[in-house]
Formats: structure tokens, sequence, C-alpha cells
């Protein structure tokens, strides 16, 4: 089984956020599973609660992608066809860059703040310590919308998931956990394009190596609204949990090769459209 040495860890940033007490955070959280389209619900609800249909500022990053430059278009043209009138997203390809007074000034300001797909590791070395990180931190603090889609969602947990996989080469990509930037507690993982792309063994080998945490897979064009601890499904699809608190047998330290991993009682479930999951509790609220 192949999956990085790398440990869940806290970064400098992330205990300063703790320090702050992420439950207390004014802000919202919008964690959406890639496939995201212009008029979706998903683009939509973040579009909504922004308030940029009525002139509210959004600054974007496209940073995870592997050609910012590109990406920084198709989203202006996705959040304008949305209704978003006052986008701004300046090109972060560097940690001098994610330095920048006047760009981590536009995001200390922003009512919201959107970050786009591509690279989890590759967002969160590029912005991770940087006053850019401490910019979309405090903007959430006092109460902006925060959404990141695929790569962009996935780095927003304090622990993120990444690889292990097979690359557009056919090669097999290490699995990769470590730290994220953070805005989102509750020891969980964050995985994207989840029934699209069938992450669901990928999620089962990530909380058998750490069986703390929460895998939170989300399905294309779906979004996880989270205000505190409360998420609440948007979108076309779902959001499936997987929860290894409970388990009983995990032979994942053992283990050499994926088809050996044997692991029982991992509490799993779905959250359909339209439906709130408790983060804390880790169940459905009914």
């Amino acid at each position: 089984m192949l999956i990085s040495e790398a440990a869940p860890a806290d970064s400098a940033s992330s205990t300063r956020t703790s320090r702050r007490r992420l439950r207390d955070a004014k802000g919202t959280l919008i964690l959406i599973g890639g496939g995201t389209t212009a008029t979706g619900e998903a683009l939509a609800k973040f579009i909504e609660l922004s308030g940029a249909r009525s002139g509210a500022t959004i600054v974007g990053l496209t940073t995870a992608s592997s050609q910012p430059a590109m990406a920084r278009d198709l989203w202006l043209a996705d959040l304008a066809q949305g209704g978003a009138t006052n986008v701004s997203i300046p090109l972060v390809e560097t940690r001098d860059q994610a330095c920048d007074r006047g760009i981590v000034e536009q995001v200390r300001n922003a009512r919201g703040i959107f970050l786009g797909g591509g690279d989890q590791v590759k967002l969160v070395s590029c912005l991770s310590g940087t006053l850019l990180e401490d910019a979309i931190r405090d903007a959430y603090f006092d109460g902006a919308i925060v959404c990141g889609t695929s790569a962009g969602a996935a780095a927003l947990t304090k622990t993120t998931l990444a690889g292990n996989e097979v690359d557009e080469e056919g090669k097999l990509v290490e699995q990769y956990i470590g730290p994220g930037l953070g805005l989102l507690g509750y020891h969980t993982l964050i995985d994207t394009h989840f029934t699209q792309r069938r992450r669901l063994y990928r999620l089962f080998v990530a909380i058998a190596e750490f069986p703390a945490l929460m895998g939170l897979g989300i399905d294309e064009d779906t979004a996880l609204v989270v205000k505190r601890e409360i998420g609440t499904v948007v979108g076309k699809g779902g959001v499936t949990f997987v929860d290894g608190s409970s388990v009983r047998y995990n032979n994942s330290s053992e283990v050499t090769k994926g088809p050996e991993l044997t692991i029982s009682a991992l509490r799993v479930g779905i959250i359909g459209t339209g439906q709130q999951f408790n983060l804390k509790k880790r169940d459905v609220v009914t």
C-alpha cells in the first residue's frame, strides 16, 4: 500500500487559527467537489451568500492550477455568468507573490474568496505560512465566504489528502496526507470528484492509516456548505462520510499491497442534497 510518510500536523498558521477557536469564526465555507457548472446550485450558493450579484467584492486564486492564467480566464467567465459583478483574480504562482501587500489587502477585504482546482499540495505549499494565508484566515474569521472547488476544497482542511491513484501517464501516485490551510477542523479530510472518479477505496485507505480522521467525499457540482459544525449539502450529488473512530480491526500498519487491506466497522454513510450533517457529532442532523 503506497502511502506518504507524512502524518497530519499543524502548521504555524493552523496553530494560530486554533488559538482563535475555529468554532467562533463568523464566515462560511463552501466546499465544492469539482466539476462545477457556472449556473449550478453549488457555485450559485457561493455567489448568493457572498452578495456577489449586488456588487460585493470577490477575489479568486487559481494557484492550484497548472495553468493559472488560463484558469483565471475560465473562472472570470463562469463567475460572471453566475451573476457576480465585481470579481478579481490576481495571479499568485510563487510564495513571493503570496506576500504581495496589494494582493493580501484585496483578499483581506473581500466578501468572498474563491480557490480554484488543480493540485492541492501545490496550493498549500505556495500559501502556507504566507501573508496571503493569514489574510484568507482573517477574512474568514471576520465573516467572509470562502469557497474552494476540487483542490481548493481539499486544501481547506487542517489535514489534506492527495494521490493514491493513477495519473494521466498510468503511473500510481503515492498517497500524500499532510497539513492543509486549516479552516475546516473536526479532524476531517476532503476528497472530491468522489462518485465520478470512484474514490471510495482511496478514502478507505486514508482513514485506515489515520482512523481518528473522518473522510468527506464530495460529488461533482455539489457543495457542502459549512457554518460552524453544521454542513448542508447543495447541488447535483451527495456527500459520503467515512468515520474510522469505531474501527475494531485494521491491518493497515502491516500490509504491503493494497489488496491486503482489511478494516472492520468503518461507519460509512451518504448525505443527500438538502440534508445536513453535524461534523462534530459525525452524524446526519434529524
